[in-house]
């Protein structure tokens, strides 16, 4: 049984990189958790298992999409700890979230609402996609002011 879980535990790992409570969960229906927990802190001394290099892999990859609300919620539900989230969106974050959001409301819909009701289609998209509301209020009110 050993041999197998640790075989599954690498071949998650080789198609993405997962947090230590993300891969337990997925590994946790082949095994009891006395057996997950000793095959996890070896991958981990092995530097194969990094919850700190999940959070800067996953904010990456997603960073053009999402505010920084929602990935620091998302980090967490994967049950990666506060510093690693707090390190991950310092060093890997290439905008700030007026940006990111701009270019998401721009690619999604690149013009002003019309009316209330587009107003509020548009800010439940952006809120959506974790953007703060003062953020999404900003670019709702200056977005006639954009170029074309």
């Amino acid at each position: 049984m050993g041999d197998a879980l640790k075989a599954r535990a690498l071949r998650l790992l080789s198609m993405r990189e997962h947090s230590r409570a993300e891969l337990a969960h997925k590994l946790g229906s082949e095994a009891a958790a006395a057996d997950i927990e000793p095959l996890l802190d070896g991958l981990e001394a092995l530097d194969l298992l990094s919850d700190r290099r999940f959070a800067h892999s996953y904010v990456r990859s997603r960073q053009g999409r999402l505010g920084s609300q929602r990935l620091r919620h998302e980090l967490r539900r994967k049950g990666v700890a506060e510093a690693d989230i707090d390190s991950a969106m310092a060093d890997t974050l290439e905008a700030d979230d007026l940006s990111r959001a701009q270019a998401v409301w721009q690619k999604k819909f690149g013009q002003p609402p019309r009316d209330a009701r587009a107003w509020a289609q548009q800010a439940r998209f952006l809120q959506g996609r974790g953007f703060a509301a003062d953020i999404i209020h900003r670019i709702l009110k200056d977005c006639h002011d954009e170029p074309a």
